[in-house]
């Protein structure tokens, strides 16, 4: 399996996947010519990909959308040489992958080696669950289970605590120790400006920003950018 699990889809400062452009470049190679988009994470699909299509021609490969192609989503997906999930509301992607009977093409095209890119939430949708997401939800989807294509969650846009702060809610800290209060898995706080790239059983953190690794009943561990994870 190789995959790209981007924290976010715009960094301050600079344009729509300019500062993941390079990775998606690499990642995808020249054997790549056309990435079959999944737009479901936002309500105006037709802008959604208005937005990424000229993102993905200037980095050399073609997009389609999986909700305009003829034949269906499961058919497009059958064929797609690559496959990018974009960002938005995790409730409303992972609710319409389960509609259009997404998940298990999905996995299985992916196991088969189909590359995948996901931002945001699409990131999350990779993992065994949306239970880390940032969101709320806007649907209810009929699981919140998710195309586990990896074996740990991942929480993208992670904040640190700020000192200090006045703010009197949870910070994605605490969300995350309460997440491991009811569920196992570990959790990845991607922080803006990077990203996990997977080949099979590797993981290596990269980007500008690092992460940090949650365990249940552990301490907080610190993950510096270029580092491979024991997960």
């Amino acid at each position: 399996m190789r995959l790209l699990l981007v924290s976010n889809s715009t960094l301050y400062g600079s344009g729509y996947l300019d500062h993941c452009a390079d990775a998606i470049r690499s990642f995808l190679g020249p054997s790549v010519s056309r990435v079959l988009f999944v737009p479901y994470a936002l309500s105006d699909r037709d802008a959604y990909v208005a937005k990424a299509r000229p993102r993905f021609e200037a980095m050399g490969y073609a997009l389609d959308s999986i909700h305009d192609l003829a034949g269906g989503p499961v058919a497009a997906v059958e064929r797609a040489d690559a496959l990018f999930i974009g960002g938005g509301n995790t409730f409303r992607l992972v609710d319409a992958l389960w509609r259009h009977d997404l998940i298990e093409p999905i996995r299985r095209r992916v196991a088969a080696g189909m590359p995948y890119v996901g931002t945001s939430a699409g990131s999350n949708v990779a993992c065994p669950s949306i239970r880390t997401t940032n969101d709320m939800p806007i649907v209810e989807p009929p699981s919140f289970a998710a195309l586990g294509l990896v074996p740990f969650n991942i929480n993208p846009h992670y904040q640190d605590p700020v000192p200090g702060s006045t703010h009197m809610g949870e910070t994605r800290e605490q969300r995350i120790a309460e997440f491991h209060e009811e569920n196992s898995q570990p959790v990845v706080g991607l922080r803006e400006g990077a990203w996990l790239l997977v080949e099979d059983s590797t993981v290596l953190l990269n980007g500008t920003s690092g992460a940090r690794l949650f365990r249940r009943g552990q301490v907080p561990e610190e993950i510096a950018t270029g580092a491979r994870m024991e997960i």
